[in-house]
């Protein structure tokens, strides 16, 4: 399944592995444009190893990685990291960053290792810094923010990358329920308001049904189920992929 128009990033037939250990196995799937869609599974699902090999974080053992069609594995770093932005789960605090410094680094895949910042970087640092709500901690060290603050900042980097995909692993764990909530707006803002397409994996499967429109259960390495949030979140298919008995 996927959204309408070309597939915006899609694998086919995805091999990975750690050492000897495969983790995941002949995975086909593909997101459209604009999307928003939520990877839920049990832990060793195979999860965060799609988002890695999506963002090319790891080489496949077989198959392929394609974006607008082109496999990236025929792309330079910096091409990748000018399309695709990648927020793996609970990134470390740096200690000696201010947020704006943060969210700065997400423009660095657009510059030379020789050049400054320009008029349009600042610009959109700035108007990052507005989007994800964290002018008035622009000037704070990340390193003294608490953790939902802390995320946002770290979305805003990802953010200041101006992607087309954004692949994000557990965005709004270890967090309570109201930076969840605010975490997850944000990022909802982000899909709806500039069309980025937006691949999640999410451990709160009520965090998933209420923000991603569509789902992907991944169950031993493979897809198990992909549809709509009503379509996946069944008692069935949450008994067959998490082994638990669930009311919907």
């Amino acid at each position: 399944m996927s959204g309408g128009g070309h597939p915006k990033i899609a694998v086919e037939n995805l091999a990975a592995a750690y050492g000897k250990t495969l983790v995941l196995d002949g995975v086909s799937v593909s997101v459209g444009e604009g999307e928003m869609v939520g990877v839920i599974g049990p832990n060793g699902s195979g999860k965060s190893t799609l988002l890695k090999a999506m963002g090319r974080l790891i080489a496949p053992k077989s198959g392929g990685v394609y974006l607008d069609g082109a496999a990236i594995s025929g792309m330079s770093g910096g091409e990748v990291a000018r399309c695709v932005s990648v927020l793996p789960q609970a990134p470390p605090a740096p200690d000696d960053l201010t947020t704006r410094e943060l969210v700065g680094y997400g423009r660095y895949p657009h510059i030379s290792w020789l050049k400054r910042f320009g008029e349009r970087d600042r610009e959109i640092i700035e108007k990052t810094l507005e989007t994800c709500r964290l002018q008035s901690l622009a000037d704070r060290r990340v390193s003294t923010l608490s953790g939902g603050e802390r995320q946002k900042a770290w979305i805003g980097m990802a953010l200041a990358q101006s992607p087309r995909v954004m692949l994000l692993d557990e965005p709004a764990a270890f967090l309570d329920i109201s930076h969840q909530l605010e975490v997850m707006d944000l990022v909802a803002d982000m899909n709806r308001g500039l069309g980025i397409t937006v691949i999640a994996v999410l451990h709160d499967l009520n965090l998933a049904a209420r923000y991603c429109p569509r789902l992907i259960a991944v169950k031993d390495g493979a897809i198990f189920a992909d549809g709509t949030a009503d379509e996946v979140m069944r008692p069935d298919i949450l008994r067959a992929v998490f082994g638990i008995g669930a009311r919907v």
